[in-house]
Formats: C-alpha cells, sequence, structure tokens
C-alpha cells in the first residue's frame, strides 16, 4: 500500500510538472526571444538619435564615440550618406538578432546581438525550471510517503488486532488515528472484541456454574446407583431407581436452568409450586451426607405453603445454602419457613461460627469464600433466585441465616368450598 500511494502521488506530481512545466519553458523561451528583439532595436534607436544629434551640430561621428554608448557584447553599424559605414564591436559569428533603426539625416544605424546569449539565459531558465520541478519531486515524494505512513500503519495495526481477537486475545486497545474512517474501524474492533470477552466470560461461568451445581447431585446419584448396585431386594432396586430418576430429572433441570440464565439472567420460567415439596425433597438428599457428618438438619415452621418460582432453581438455592452450612457451619442445620407481608421466606440456619465481618458485605460475591472452596455456590443461588423475581440475602452473620424470599400465592381452596360473594 505504501508503495501505490508513493508511485500514485509521484505519477501526478511528474504528470502536473510535464504539462505546466513544458509550457513554462515555451513561454519564458518565446519572453526572452521577443525581450532580446526589442531590447536590441531599442538600442538601434538610441543609437540613431545620437548620430542624429552630433550631425545636427556638424560633429564627427565616429566608432570611439558610438563605442562609448554600447555595451561591449554588441556590434553596430552606422550607415551616413556619402560616408563610408562605421563599424563598432566585433561582428559576432554564427546566428544573430539583428535590428536596423533610420534616422532624420538619411543614416541608417543597424544592431546586432549574437543569438547565444539568449540560449545562454534560456539555459538559465530551464535550469531554474528544472531545479523547482526536483523540488517539487522531492516534496512531493516527502509528503506521499508521510501520507503513506500515516495510513498504511493504522490498517497494520488494525490488522494485528483482527488477528488478536482471532486468536482468542478479546481486549480492546482503544488506539485512534485521526482519519474518520479509521476511527470508525477500530470503534467497531474495540466493540466486537468487548462483546467477545463477554461471551468468553459468560461461557466461562456457565462451565463453573454448571461444575459446582452438578457435583453435590452427581455425587448423590452415583450414591443411589451404587445401593442399587449392592442390594438383591427388587422393592430396594425399584425405590433407589425411582430416587435417581428423579435427580436425574433436576439435573437437566439445573442444566436447562443454568442455560437460560447465563443467555438472560432476567428472562424466568416461574410457576406456582409446593414449597414443602421442595423442601422435603432437599431433606431427603441431604440426609445420608448429614449423617455420615454426625450432624443433624431439621425443618419447622409455616406449612401448605405455595411460591412463585421455578421448583428447580428454588431446589438449587436451598441445596447451595445446605451444603454451605455443611462446609462451613456447624451443629445442627435447620429449615425454617413464614410468611411475611406477600411473601414465603426460607430460612436456612445452623450452630457454626457464623461469617467474619470482613466476608459480611461480599458474601455473594464470586470468588469470595471465608475457606479454600470455589466461592461459586451463594453467587450462582443468589442469581437463580433473582432470575425469577425473588432474593437471596444474609439476615444475620451470627449465628449464620440466610433468607431466600418468594412470592407468594393464596393456599389451595377444598373443590367444594363456594367462592365469596362480593358485598352489595
Amino acid at each position: 500500500m505504501r508503495r501505490r500511494l508513493i508511485q500514485s502521488t509521484l505519477a501526478v506530481v511528474l504528470v502536473v510538472i510535464a504539462v505546466f512545466g513544458v509550457s513554462l519553458v515555451i513561454v519564458e523561451t518565446r519572453t526572452i526571444t521577443e525581450t532580446a528583439k526589442e531590447r536590441v532595436k531599442s538600442e538601434a534607436v538610441r543609437l540613431a538619435s545620437i548620430v542624429d544629434s552630433r550631425l545636427l551640430v556638424e560633429d564627427k561621428v565616429t566608432a570611439e564615440i558610438i563605442g562609448d554608448q554600447m555595451p561591449d557584447d554588441r556590434y553596430a553599424v552606422v550607415r551616413i550618406p556619402g560616408k563610408p559605414p562605421i563599424e563598432v564591436g566585433s561582428k559576432p559569428d554564427g546566428d544573430v538578432i539583428s535590428a536596423t533603426a533610420p534616422g532624420e539625416e538619411g543614416e541608417t544605424v543597424t544592431v546586432q546581438e549574437p543569438r547565444s546569449a539568449v540560449t545562454e539565459e534560456v539555459g538559465r531558465t530551464l535550469l531554474i525550471i528544472g531545479f523547482l520541478a526536483l523540488l517539487a519531486v522531492i516534496a512531493a515524494v516527502l509528503l506521499a510517503i508521510r501520507q503513506a505512513n500515516r495510513l498504511a500503519s493504522p490498517l497494520t495495526d488494525l490488522a494485528e488486532t483482527a488477528e488478536r481477537l482471532g486468536s482468542g486475545d478479546p481486549r480492546p486497545r482503544h488506539r485512534r488515528y485521526g482519519v474518520p474512517e479509521l476511527d470508525r474501524v477500530a470503534d467497531v474492533l474495540d466493540a466486537s472484541a468487548e462483546r467477545i470477552a463477554r461471551m468468553l466470560t459468560a461461557e466461562r461461568r456457565l462451565a463453573a456454574d454448571a461444575s459446582h451445581q452438578l457435583r453435590t447431585p452427581l455425587t448423590a446419584l452415583s450414591m443411589r446407583l451404587e445401593e442399587i448396585t449392592l442390594t438383591d431386594d427388587p422393592g430396594t432396586v425399584k425405590e433407589e431407581a425411582t430416587i435417581a430418576l428423579a435427580q436425574v430429572e433436576r439435573l437437566t433441570d439445573v442444566v436447562e436452568r443454568l442455560l437460560t440464565n447465563s443467555r438472560d439472567p432476567r428472562t424466568g420460567s416461574a410457576v406456582t409450586f409446593d414449597l414443602d415439596e421442595v423442601i422435603k425433597q432437599q431433606l431427603a438428599e441431604w440426609r445420608p451426607a448429614y449423617r455420615s457428618a454426625g450432624r443433624a438438619i431439621v425443618t419447622s415452621g409455616k406449612r401448605n405453603l405455595r411460591a412463585v418460582g421455578t421448583p428447580g432453581a428454588v431446589a438449587q438455592v436451598l441445596a447451595a445454602l445446605i451444603e454451605n452450612s455443611l462446609m462451613h457451619g456447624g451443629g445442627t442445620v435447620a429449615l425454617r419457613t413464614r410468611v411475611t407481608g406477600n411473601q414465603v421466606v426460607v430460612e436456612v440456619t445452623d450452630e457454626g461460627p457464623g461469617v467474619s465481618a470482613e466476608l459480611g458485605s461480599r458474601i455473594f460475591e464470586r470468588a469470595i469464600s471465608g475457606r479454600n472452596s470455589t466461592g461459586i455456590g451463594l453467587a450462582v443461588a443468589r442469581d437463580l433466585a433473582e432470575a425469577d423475581g425473588g432474593r437471596l440475602e444474609m439476615l444475620q452473620a451470627k449465628p449464620p441465616v440466610f433468607g431466600l424470599f418468594l412470592s407468594r400465592t393464596p393456599p389451595r381452596k377444598d373443590p367444594g368450598e363456594e367462592p365469596p360473594r362480593p358485598v352489595r
């Protein structure tokens, strides 16, 4: 590109020089020639007037007198009637410029100048024009190189940015070049880099969330399958298989929920569901783990509550809180349900040391953990709760109390019960 810009600029300058330079040479040559002719003619007229003035007073006209009035590079011949011609100067050889002027006394004065003097003046003019043309060419080349670098360097930089994007480095460079078109391309590349960065972040976040959320259910499912392989009782096999199938359905729901939440966190699939069933299912899944740890998990509070949300997402939020209590808490873990206004609240608490003051305000941030864990569980739980219009809060730090707030629906009515009549 640099070479093409330089060549095109140089070609334009050469064409301009050729067109205007040739015209200027022709005009200057004619001007110099006409000026020389006018100068010789004027010289002849001047000498004729001098001869006239001397003849009128009957003075002699000699070569010395005429020579004192002429430049050394000219030749003149004065012809007076009845007298021999008077020659002044050396007669030039070759082509000459000549002019003859008559006098009032019948005399004539002829002045000649060698054309070589005109040729020399034309040559000097051509040298000046050629020097100026050379300066114009040099200036054009320097300007073309500067302009080529100004355009080619940003294009090379933009190509490197595009290559970086293609190689998986989505960091925007935020460089501008003072050329509107190139700055527009840079804006588009930076915007693309930011979108790619967001997409990569979302993918990594989805992978981390899925790994964290599926780890415990898969462990529980593998334990169910191991129990099936170790028993020969058809009833036990059927029961464990039924539980395993339910866990597989929940795992499928978790994966779909994570995918939906990663694409658009605001997209919810909330329905009305029985909160007691979700809590009962979580207790059944986590009791073996708590029993192995020598701890207990219990439930209390208001029953027969119906809430609005995604059952799978609510189950995952409760699972994250129960697992968090198992890993970081102590003593008995209690799930308490209550109603506040038009909301249902599920509180999860334990008898452990609680959350330190340093982590209190950042407990729901990603990669924040009081012990060497991933720090993802509570962040994912909060996102899942908010996706369906609920919220997850830490109500108390010591002892720890986490509250899941869900929208409440009225309790189911007896089918035989008549609806209330409006009062008139």
